[in-house]
């Protein structure tokens, strides 16, 4: 959640603020703002509830060689322009914040009593007051210390940026639990939510540990602990990230990444010949004795992670149980230390699931492995063990080749246990890699099917709620499906195991309420096809995504749109790209705004 860019450079930085910003928009757009330090007036200071475009405007006539930026995804305090980041102290400290400060009220009562003055809601401006409070009573005043000093009274998660108008050629920053980059560039550098903000200035990147305390000037950096030591972080090289956040011919970044999905399956699969424990950088010793998982996700990665319980329990035979991580972290649980603990995200730094993850080493679980788009993130540098897909950056708010090269990722894990388990012999192997590898073509092949879901849309923009329905491992699909339609076009929609419709849901079954349907040519077809009986039966209009062979007509209420081939195991793959369509389309007739849905944002940073 939110966005950080901050620059100190010898020449104006606003723009590559403003820049930085628009590609980090996705993560948050409730307001935004940026403040430099000016050659005579201090701290300026630009601040919107519209969008970056308008800051752009409002901005113009701004120079500065230090700056800070920020857009916001609204926690404490409305999305209006006071509440917008950057928060001042005086014309002295300026501040950005992403995370939570969750004892701000105790520090904001404090600071009152002490005569500070409040014009927000917000966390963040106790962290510029705090910082003041410090760094103006200094004798010889020392930003960097004020800031170490002030971070043991912040409890909760935080990444900062900060600067005090009177340090020339400085800007401290520093995390605990929210990510942070410094990036290196020629006489620049920078501070940033994600590198993504700063690649087509800078080269070189080092990501913040927990705790660190960031110094930068034009020309150094410097990275110190809480202790206030100087401690070395591995310098990597930026990832070429430039082209991937061009939209090109497309209209929207959700509908650039839906058709980019058969090369982000193909990337990930790679070039992977054998099943083993080494895809995940384990050996097979490691793995002998895990006979349970244990797998831990939030959202859309939550439903690949259902899924892949089916994948597991079928091929392998291992108990697999699966988690909502914000839920897991606060209930009594009995842990199995000999269980594999696995966590499923798109950034790696999913507050929850990062929680989760630290809650269940609390408890003894020692064998763990990520599944992760981002190969830097915390969660895969606190895991032994990682996979990583190869989705490239996701803008799009709504995931979809993230949650595609996720059940890609877990389809490995599946089948790396079912070998460790004898249930995968050579040939098997051998099939199911062909398999994987087929998988682009055979998107592809569904992809073609947008213009028969555009035609879909048309009726689907009509209606206020939406009914979803799935069986076995293709329920977690359903609920994706129903997730994407929410997302981004308000359409109310909730998913149901299909044989539980006569336990409630049939209620809601009238003319008025479309049930989307996903309907494979598997062992639960023939129930399926009862269940779907009981809707048609009651006057409800079925929009089904059949297997070629499923055999279903359309008819009176019944509305059919053939998959080309059935795939077996990887069907899910396959059916849930025309739900990721289908959502698309109906939001862009109704006029929402697709990449970036109300209330909502990419990276989940906060709990």
């Amino acid at each position: 959640m939110c966005g950080i860019v901050g620059a100190v450079s010898n020449q104006n930085i606003v723009d590559i603020l403003v820049e930085g910003l628009q590609r980090l928009e996705y993560r948050g757009y409730d307001s935004c703002g940026l403040a430099v330090v000016g050659s005579t007036e201090g701290l300026q200071r630009s601040r919107t509830t519209a969008r970056v475009q308008e800051l752009l405007q409002n901005t113009l006539q701004y120079s500065g060689l230090r700056g800070i930026a920020h857009t916001r995804w609204a926690t404490h305090g409305k999305p209006n322009t006071d509440n917008a980041h950057p928060h001042f102290s005086g014309n002295l400290i300026g501040v950005v914040h992403n995370g939570i400060i969750e004892n701000f009220e105790t520090l904001r009562t404090e600071l009152q009593q002490k005569g500070y003055v409040f014009t927000s809601q917000t966390d963040t401006e106790v962290i510029a007051h705090l910082i003041y409070d410090v760094y103006s009573k200094m004798k010889s005043r020392d930003l960097t210390e004020a800031v170490r000093g002030v971070l043991p009274k912040l409890h909760g998660a935080y990444a900062i940026a900060v600067l005090a108008s009177d340090s020339p050629d400085l800007l401290v920053g520093a995390r605990v639990g929210s990510p942070l980059v410094v990036a290196y560039g020629d006489q620049q550098n920078f501070l940033a939510s994600d590198a993504l903000a700063v690649a087509n200035h800078a080269k070189k990147m080092t990501y913040l540990e927990e705790g660190d305390i960031v110094r930068l000037t034009k020309d150094q950096v410097d990275i110190f602990n809480l202790a206030g030591q100087i401690v070395h972080r591995p310098i990597k090289d930026v990832p070429e990230l430039a082209a991937s956040v061009e939209l090109g011919p497309y209209q929207h970044f959700m509908q650039k990444e839906i058709f980019e999905q058969p090369f982000a399956l193909a990337n990930t699969v790679g070039d992977i010949e054998t099943i083993t424990p080494a895809i995940f950088g384990a050996n097979t010793q490691d793995w002998l004795d895990i006979k349970d998982v244990l797998i831990l996700a939030c959202g859309t990665s939550y439903y690949s992670a259902c899924v892949a319980k089916y994948w597991i329990e079928a091929l392998a035979g291992i108990r697999t149980q699966v988690e909502i991580a914000s839920e897991y972290r606060y209930r009594t649980s009995v842990p199995n230390p000999n269980a594999l603990v696995v966590v499923v995200s798109q950034s790696g730094e999913t507050a929850d699931t990062l929680a989760a993850l630290r809650h269940a080493q609390s408890l003894g679980h020692t064998k763990t492995l990520a599944i992760c788009n981002v190969a830097t993130s915390a969660m895969m540098r606190e895991t032994i063990w990682k996979f990583q897909t190869k989705a490239g950056t996701e803008i799009g708010v709504a995931s979809t080749k993230a949650f595609t090269t996720q059940l890609v990722g877990l389809y490995f894990l599946a089948l790396t246990l079912a070998k460790k388990e004898n249930k995968l012999n050579t040939k098997q192997e051998k099939t199911e890699i062909e398999h994987l590898r087929h998988l682009p073509s055979a998107l592809n092949a569904v992809l073609a099917l947008e213009p028969q879901i555009i035609a879909w849309s048309e009726q689907f923009a009509k209606f206020k709620n939406a009914i979803f329905l799935g069986r076995g491992m293709h329920y977690p699909i359903a609920l994706e499906g129903a997730l994407k339609l929410k997302e981004i076009s308000y359409i109310h929609a909730e998913a149901y195991p299909a044989g539980e419709l006569k336990h409630g849901p049939l209620a809601l079954i009238d003319k008025d309420m479309p049930v989307v349907t996903v309907a494979p040519n598997d062992e639960l077809l023939e129930k399926l096809k009862s269940n779907m009986q009981e809707v048609q039966a009651r006057s409800g209009q079925l929009y089904v995504f059949a297997d070629v062979d499923a055999n279903i007509q359309t008819s009176e209420g019944i509305h059919v749109i053939r998959l080309p081939e059935n795939y077996g195991n990887l069907s899910p793959l396959l059916h849930v790209v025309p739900l990721q369509l289908l959502a698309y389309h109906t939001a862009l007739r109704l006029g929402t705004d697709v990449d970036k849905p109300r209330n909502l944002a990419k990276s989940v940073t906060v709990e």
